[in-house]
């Protein structure tokens, strides 16, 4: 099995996220997303409009920037780029031309992605992990799986995606611990300002405290 640089595989998936030692949040009776930014107007997807796109199943790994891989993951959802075309481009101005997407969880993490890299062929709004809906640890109802991307920008608990025409305002610019921008595994873009390998003895560090802390607020146990 081959990893991108600096990655080592684990056993299990497991449950990383912003809010750690807090539960994941609850999954609505009715989840949506709501899809707004430089359109003609706002729209709302329900889990019955992403039903009638075609399915698609995924095997990939997931990368953690901290350094760890889950492998051999079964990802079923919708394309995203399924999404964009049938949902999005049809209330785009014709001069409109998108550059970033701003992907948001109803835990109120916010990831952006390149409109062409959220357009890659493996990136899915999923529903499903290893055959079994998504669980609460895991992002559900939906969350969006780019595997060619480090895990942060593969927000969990999806609910809404704002498609900009210029970069959003970006409020980690400075944080010293600032990811990077595209966060592409294979190119090892770990941090805004310095090279992966300079970081992963730093972040690998952090793999115990946070994994940890992630546990206490974990619905399910590690599998």
């Amino acid at each position: 099995m081959t990893l991108p640089p600096g990655q080592r595989a684990v056993d299990g998936f497991p449950r990383f996220g912003t809010h750690l030692h807090h539960p994941p949040p609850p999954v609505p009776a009715e989840p949506v997303i709501t899809i707004g930014g430089a359109l003609a107007k706002g729209v709302t997807l329900t889990t019955g409009d992403l039903a009638e796109l075609p399915r698609r199943e995924l095997g990939a790994d997931f990368h953690c920037v901290a350094g760890w891989s889950a492998t051999g993951l079964l990802w079923e959802g919708v394309a995203f780029e399924a999404v964009y075309r049938t949902h999005v481009v049809p209330l785009l101005a014709p001069d409109t031309v998108i550059s970033h997407v701003v992907f948001e969880g109803l835990d109120g993490y916010r990831s952006v992605a390149l409109l062409e890299d959220a357009r890659a062929e493996d990136v899915l709004i999923a529903d499903r992990l290893d055959g079994r809906p998504l669980d609460g640890d895991h992002g559900a109802p939906l969350r969006l799986v780019s595997p060619s991307q480090y895990g942060f920008i593969s927000t969990k608990h999806l609910c809404r995606m704002e498609f900009h025409t210029t970069a959003p305002p970006d409020p980690d610019r400075w944080s010293p611990i600032a990811a990077h921008q595209r966060g592409r595994v294979w190119q090892e873009e770990r941090h805004r300002h310095l090279p992966g390998r300079v970081v992963r003895p730093v972040y690998r560090g952090l793999i115990g405290p946070i994994r940890a802390l992630s546990a206490r607020g974990s619905r399910t146990r590690p599998r």
